[in-house]
């Protein structure tokens, strides 16, 4: 492993246009955010996909100081990394940790306050194959780990791994292997595919979508760190549940389905954990006919807005949430700024996306962004090969990750184009066509 700091090699402001943002080039990454609770500036992290299995061509984990104008400036990248694939704090934000996608292990760092930059703690086995995604549980003591795929005579299934004082991980404390009847994608769902594990906002409960067998999962854990299931709630036959999300203050949750690029709004209950579903809605504009694959899904902070990410389509669609019933409304979609993006998260508390996008368009995007608006977009190339190359949107497409940065204002003119039907007046108002909802 390699750790590599200096000058970079080149910058991007918010005067850039939308070119493209980083990470890995499957299942699931993220450009994890240290702002510390305020606006810019702050840190962010960045991992991606490296394996030539993957055809990918990152790096490692590359560490960006976010200036007070919004410029990107990376001050660090953690080399020899393999698939440093999705990234997640502590809850202290002192350690930073990622799951090795193809792999079988977790690795954790701990974070420089002043500089943001990483210094390697350890590595330690996941208990399962191909691990996409981590989070810490409420106490700071457990990181809850989903491993996604059957390999070698290992079922897939979810793991809770020890989190010492010092910020390193232990062995595995319990594994949990999943078995079920899987769904009918003869290529997608082979076994059980647990794709994320995310508390609920009480954090008694842990949500887990099971792309492999068209179910969302609900477990608690106990403070041995011991997992339990507490809930199972079938989904649409080949539906794929992928990622969840929920309603900051109120008891709905939001499972974005890959395969049928649809979104589910359930209800929660709060004693048990049941999920019970009360709408489904389509993540694609009703114009759009070719093949795509949903990805990645968020409520914004003030619980108005949902986000969907599309994968084909390559887009951000936007609903707004009634309040009352928790139910989704179609408001438009945003081009994502290049293929795939597969991950998405909203920063600088909640004024911005950052979109993870696979490749970068080979020419312009038709974005709806007035490239003369300084505040309006911003584009780096982060965790590549390809850091000379000067910003803009001209960069070859390759398997290599990158980072578009969109803001809480899109033009009203883009999300018209792609509406599903001629808005209202509502609908074509500032507030309606924000992509992060809070203008």
């Amino acid at each position: 492993m390699q750790s590599k700091s200096g000058p970079p090699v080149w910058r991007a402001s918010r005067r850039t246009v939308m070119a493209g943002l980083a990470v890995g080039v499957a299942m699931g990454s993220e450009a994890a955010w240290a702002a510390g609770g305020g606006s810019m500036p702050g840190f962010a992290y960045v991992g991606c996909r490296t394996s030539r299995e993957r055809n990918a061509r990152g790096d490692g984990i590359s560490v960006y100081r976010i200036g007070t104008d919004g410029a990107w400036t990376r001050v660090q990248l953690v080399g020899d990394l393999v698939n440093p694939s999705y990234l997640a704090f502590d809850r202290t934000r002192r350690f930073l940790y990622t799951v090795h996608g193809d792999g079988s292990e977790a690795s954790a760092f701990r974070i420089d306050p002043a500089s943001g930059q990483l210094t390697f703690l350890n590595r330690v086995t996941t208990g399962g194959r191909n691990p996409v995604h981590l989070t810490p549980d409420p106490t700071n003591r457990f990181m809850v780990v989903a491993n996604h795929v059957v390999a070698d005579g290992v079922k897939s299934g979810i793991a809770s791994l020890p989190i010492h004082e010092d910020g390193r991980l232990g062995a595995p404390v319990d594994v949990v292997p999943f078995d079920g009847k899987i769904g009918p994608h003869r290529v997608e769902q082979p076994f059980p595919k647990p794709h994320q594990v995310e508390f609920d906002p009480s954090g008694r409960f842990i949500v887990v979508p099971d792309k492999g067998c068209d179910r969302v999962l609900v477990f608690t854990i106990d403070a041995a760190g011991k997992l339990h299931e507490a809930a199972a709630t079938p989904a649409r036959e080949t539906s794929g549940p992928r990622h969840v999300a929920f309603h900051p203050t109120v008891p709905y949750a939001y499972v974005v389905n890959e395969l049928d690029s649809t979104v589910v709004a359930y209800r929660l209950d709060r004693q048990s954990g049941a999920l019970t579903p009360f709408q489904i809605v389509s993540a694609l504009s009703e114009d759009f006919t070719g093949n795509s694959r949903s990805a990645e899904i968020a409520v914004s902070r003030d619980g108005r807005y949902l986000y969907a990410s599309n994968r084909g389509a390559d887009t951000v669609a936007v609903f707004a949430i009634d309040r009352a019933n928790g139910r989704l409304e179609w408001r438009g979609s945003v081009p994502a700024g290049g293929k795939t993006p597969r991950f998405f998260a909203l920063i600088d508390n909640g004024r911005a996306m950052a979109v993870a996008i696979d490749c970068m368009p080979r020419h312009k995007p038709t974005t709806g962004i007035d490239a003369s608006q300084p505040k309006r977009a911003a584009s780096i190339c982060p965790a590549t090969r390809a850091m000379s190359a000067p910003p803009g949107n001209r960069m070859p497409c390759a398997s290599a990750s990158k980072v578009s940065v969109l803001s809480r204002s899109m033009s009203c003119a883009a999300m018209k184009r792609t509406s599903r039907s001629k808005p209202s007046a509502s609908a074509a108002s500032p507030r309606a066509a924000s992509v992060a909802g809070y203008c």
